[in-house]
């Protein structure tokens, strides 16, 4: 049984700045928490699940006895972040890379995106075709919001985020190749991709901003063939790394 007190801190969670003091985050549903527990870069804090989850899961239960609360299906919806609640809810500690010092094939640059599915999606993508290492701009979502971190579905243990300002980060690396997804660039396909570089995607409605656009060496695009005026950016950068990481490198 849930105290107002450990109700009220979970649902605080919702903010940034408590996720952010505490260095924790929110994962929901049997599926995205049995993924999380099997990352070893993600420690769980605190399991709150109902009884039909833990019928079902004997090996989560006896592996995770120490953090498991027993709640009711009325104090899941208290707790939860989603419209329908999904048997359980977990608050893991936020993983923990190596410092990002140089990049290493593709790394992605995301300037200011800010629909967590889109960013939920972009990080799902990149685990799947492998990249490591994604730099932000401090305007985008945070990846520890709730909506994000439903998106990644686990990814978000794989793959580094980090929060900085972009133009100046490329600055540091003014001998590694920038690529961006533009809608007058190249078509992604006619792109031999280096062995090292970086791949902007930019705000889902504005684009790239000029000084971060004055970096680029090469605009890339996806051709179309219908009326669609563009795509979003989570489903843009799943097309553009398919062709990308299908290049040697």
């Amino acid at each position: 049984m849930l105290n107002k007190t450990k109700i009220k801190y979970i649902q605080s969670l919702s903010h940034k700045k408590q996720r952010d003091q505490d260095s924790v985050f929110v994962a929901e549903g049997p599926k995205i928490i049995k993924e999380l527990l099997d990352e070893k870069n993600i420690k769980l804090k605190e399991l709150f699940a109902t009884k039909e989850f833990l019928n079902l899961n004997p090996g989560i239960v006896s592996q995770q006895a120490f953090a498991i609360t027993e709640i009711s299906e009325d104090e899941l919806r208290k707790i939860s972040f989603l419209s329908t609640p999904k048997q359980v809810l977990g608050i893991f500690q936020k993983p923990a890379f190596p410092e990002f010092s140089r990049p290493e094939g593709i790394t992605i640059v995301l300037e200011t995106i800010q629909d967590p599915g889109n960013m939920g999606t972009i990080i799902r993508c990149s685990d799947w075709f492998g990249i490591k290492n994604i730099i932000c701009s401090k305007d985008s979502v945070d990846i520890f919001n709730p909506k994000v971190v439903q998106s990644t579905m686990g990814s978000i243990g794989r793959v580094q985020v980090i929060y900085c300002d972009p133009v100046e980060l490329l600055n540091n690396f003014s001998n590694i190749p920038v690529l961006a997804a533009t809608l007058k660039g190249r078509p992604v396909s006619s792109i031999k991709t280096p062995s090292n570089c970086f791949l902007i995607i930019g705000n889902e409605s504005k684009g790239i901003s000029k000084p971060l656009l004055e970096k680029v060496n090469t605009e890339i695009t996806i051709p179309g063939r219908g009326k669609a005026e563009s795509l979003n950016a989570g489903v843009a950068t799943g097309i553009i790394l398919s062709w990308l990481t299908n290049e040697p490198i």
